[in-house]
């Protein structure tokens, strides 16, 4: 038997973040992973493949606008094998990189399936038969599944989820998205750009419902003026694969909608993933959405197994995950971390345009009882947005007035993704919106739409 300080089950980013860090602190380390790369859904499946064809996607759209700025490119087009080739590389070599990362930190790796069989055991199944590994501390780092819908079933040419749409060969004339969060609205951008026709079916009332609500609305209106259909408030009743073409009846307050498409994506979440993780043979049920509960410190009610990423009830995100890691082992190794500042958290969806917030929206403010006033400025204003051609969307700053503290950001635009981390760093600075307004950015850039909604923050907007 292979003795260990830690064991990790589950090779994504965070499984991968807190080998390293483990091995940092100077704890013997294993991993083990049943994929054949590491990396997890993240890289193999989720974001990293997702942000190339998304790439692809938005160079195909600032070439074909290029002639606009007096470029002349000639007739653009695409050639779907190539984006699926650079996709595959870049996948390829990010899952090489976690592989010498484990290797550079001396990290054993263990190829197969992880199952506890007790509280400082496991056992991995793989091509070579089973070895039992033992270890003072296990973390649980297994991820995530997309949902499926009990009524449709997933055949891969058909009716799909992200993993399967995300090695298609060819784009397909038309799209039925099932479920408008970040997942299917990223999709919805990757392929109505190369020539699907898109139709995005959310049963709540809005698209991006954990965004502020100015902001899906916003992006409702963008979609459209891209040519993505959008229904909101719309229940899927029922859909069928018939000769070739998934056929879908919903409803909503206006009446039935007959839908049909050549593909249909899932797109309804993801469900944790602790299959035969043997979690009942030391004692671990996971509550009645399928997540493990843990304390602050990422501890089950096992004291000696952590649990983080997708498998707890926490935000399903891969930078969550990093930072649960972080806080596990170094709780294990005696340092007394800091919790995960979850109101803290980033939301991005990569979509055109992009979105990206922090903190409370406004309904989320005044619910919670703040005197709230608001900030806001829209890119059409700000020459770098109209240098780049790209002046869809706005900043908006939700601030309490008594104090004037920084609630939460809202962007929807571009490069809204990288724009939200000042705003992150704002907030974990308690800063306040006259604060931010009085902090020099350089012109011309993106960053100033955030300085310019602090302008109108504290009632004193300069270009507006």
């Amino acid at each position: 038997m292979s003795k260990y300080d830690i064991i990790v089950i589950g090779s994504g980013p965070g499984g991968y973040v807190a080998a390293i860090r483990a091995a940092h602190r100077g704890l013997k380390t294993a991993i083990v992973e049943k994929d054949p790369k590491l990396g997890g859904t993240c890289l193999l499946r989720g974001c990293i493949p997702t942000k190339s064809l998304l790439h692809s996607a938005d160079l195909l759209s600032e070439l074909k606008g290029a002639k606009g700025h007096g470029i002349i490119t000639g007739e653009v087009g695409f050639d779907f094998a190539v984006v699926q080739k650079t996709r595959s590389k870049v996948v390829q070599k990010s899952a090489a990189g976690v592989a010498y990362l484990m290797k550079n930190n001396g990290i054993d790796v263990h190829p197969g399936t992880g199952t506890l069989i007790d509280p400082h055991t496991v056992v991995v199944t793989g091509d070579d038969g089973k070895t039992e590994l033992n270890a003072e501390n296990i973390i649980l780092a297994t991820g995530s599944v997309p949902k499926t819908l009990p009524f449709l079933k997933i055949d891969g040419e058909h009716v799909l989820t992200s993993d399967e749409l995300l090695t298609i060969e060819e784009p397909p004339k038309s799209m039925l998205i099932l479920g408008a969060g970040a997942v299917g609205i990223e999709f919805a951008s990757i392929f109505s750009r190369f020539g699907t026709e898109c139709t995005i079916v959310e049963m709540l009332d809005r698209l991006l419902p954990i965004e502020d609500e100015e902001v899906s609305a916003e992006l409702g209106k963008l979609l459209k003026k891209r040519g993505i259909k959008s229904y909101t408030s719309t229940r899927l009743e029922k859909a069928e694969v018939v000769g070739g073409e998934v056929i879908a009846t919903a409803t909503s307050k206006e009446g039935t909608l007959d839908l049909k498409a050549d593909v249909a994506l899932v797109a309804i979440g993801r469900a944790p993933y602790t299959n035969g993780l043997g979690l009942e043979k030391v004692g671990l049920s996971p509550n009645a959405h399928g997540f493990i509960e843990v304390d602050e410190m990422m501890r089950t009610s096992i004291p000696n197994i952590y649990a983080i990423g997708d498998i707890v009830p926490t935000p399903q995100l891969a930078h969550v995950a990093s930072a649960e890691a972080l806080v596990a082992i170094d709780h294990i190794a005696g340092t007394k971390p800091e919790p995960v500042s979850y109101g803290l958290t980033p939301s991005c969806t990569y979509s055109d345009p992009e979105v990206a917030s922090v903190g409370l929206s406004e309904a989320a403010a005044k619910e919670k009882g703040y005197d709230v006033k608001v900030g806001r400025f829209p890119f059409a204003a700000l020459g770098k947005a109209r240098v780049m051609g790209n002046i869809d969307g706005f900043v908006k700053i939700v601030a309490e007035k008594k104090y004037d503290e920084i609630l939460g950001v809202h962007i929807i635009g571009p490069r809204a993704t990288d724009l939200i981390s000042e705003a992150v760093v704002a907030m974990k600075l308690e800063s306040t919106t006259e604060t931010l307004a009085s902090t020099m950015h350089a012109h011309p850039t993106l960053p100033e739409a955030i300085l310019e909604a602090a302008h109108a923050a504290v009632n004193r907007p300069i270009h507006l």
